[in-house]
């Protein structure tokens, strides 16, 4: 991950850096210094090179112009504390500071970070291609024909007031995804519903932290919560079954997207959750958590729901070595246990609504439960 970007003799210096511990400055783009993975991966370290500067002088005795070799030293220290995230560095330049400051988990957020130069390629038929593509996905006219071929199959499958009450849902699901994106400064590309799939909510910028990857994720399934509560409340009100059978399938496709199985939502929660968990008792605590969810699962007769939660937490727990090479920041404490409340909550409320109208006796408000029971 990016860890500084800042000025230095008119070039730009920038330091990569990652929880395994290595570090590489480029200075305008050239690798200057570097420092190894090793166990410590926090804590002080100086980066230091050389450059050389030349200088033209007019020769008294001569009268010729004399090109001068001027050597310049230069240092970074550093100080960088992983979780919460704490970067402190100090810039020297022939031994006089120049530049020095903190960052925090907040700058990291908000930078963008550098992209590599690439070479132009020559015009050819797969690049022609590759750009119609490019710009026929990013057109508005893709959105409108797979929104209709959406309500097609949606009311092919139930109705055609069941199909429109459906993408209601999925687009209010991914505007959740879209209204954390824009929290973090991120431009969106907005919404895309796919038939028989869902919808996906897109963003041509990339994630710098793990919290970001949270709450991007967790939005779109609370968003649905809501929809699903609102319903929930329009049935009493109302006695309109109508509402009721929105409110539970919503909650069963909200539910879905809880799973911890990538790439669905879930999946991104408890990833960057355990990924954030440094020491060997995080990863027992992952798996003491899957096995009591599964348990709990199977007590309450959901054998699908436990089948795939057990697949989707094995999945992250062989993954678990690697989470040192991420280029995302992980979480501090407060936002592990912060964000596992939240999403045993929402996983709760969404479970508890399917529950509590599957008990109306109605068949069709049962199915939900009976599939989490297959």
């Amino acid at each position: 991950m990016e860890l500084l970007k800042i000025d230095c003799l008119g070039k730009s210096l920038r330091l990569e850096g990652s929880l395994a511990g290595w570090q590489q400055l480029f200075w305008d783009n050239t690798l200057v210094s570097q420092k190894a993975a090793s166990v410590e991966n926090g804590g002080l370290k100086v980066h230091e090179f050389e450059l050389t500067q030349h200088q033209s002088q007019l020769a008294s005795d001569t009268g010729e112009t004399q090109v001068l070799e001027h050597k310049i030293q230069v240092r970074l220290e550093t100080d960088v504390v992983w979780q919460p995230f704490r970067f402190d560095y100090r810039l020297l330049v022939d031994e006089e500071v120049i530049a020095q400051g903190t960052r925090t988990e907040k700058d990291i957020e908000r930078q963008t970070p550098e992209v590599p130069v690439t070479n132009p390629q020559k015009i050819s038929f797969v690049g022609l291609a590759s750009l119609g593509f490019k710009l026929l996905k990013s057109a508005k006219v893709i959105k409108v024909v797979l929104a209709g071929a959406s309500v097609a199959a949606y009311s092919w499958l139930f109705s055609f007031q069941f199909a429109l009450a459906l993408i209601a849902c999925l687009v209010f699901h991914e505007y959740g995804h879209i209204r954390a994106m824009k929290y973090f400064g991120m431009k969106t590309k907005g919404i895309y519903l796919i038939p028989f799939m869902g919808g996906l909510a897109l963003s041509d910028e990339k994630i710098n932290t793990r919290w970001q990857d949270v709450v991007i994720s967790i939005m779109g399934p609370t968003f649905g919560l809501l929809m699903s509560v609102g319903s929930l409340i329009a049935y009493h009100l109302t006695d309109n079954v109508f509402f009721a059978g929105l409110a539970a399938f919503n909650a069963l496709l909200n539910l879905f997207n809880l799973l911890p199985i990538l790439p669905l939502d879930g999946g991104h929660i408890l990833k960057s959750i355990s990924f954030s968990m440094n020491s060997i008792m995080g990863l027992i605590a992952c798996v003491i958590g899957a096995v009591f969810g599964v348990y709990i699962s199977y007590t309450l007769g959901l054998a699908l729901l436990g089948f795939l939660l057990l697949i989707g937490s094995l999945e992250i727990v062989f993954e678990w070595r690697t989470r040192h090479q991420s280029h995302l920041l992980p979480l501090d404490r407060y936002g592990q246990i912060f964000s596992t409340i939240w999403y045993l909550v929402t996983v709760a409320a969404l479970v508890g609504i399917i529950w509590h109208l599957a008990g109306t006796g109605d068949d069709m408000l049962s199915l939900p439960l009976h599939i989490l029971r297959s």
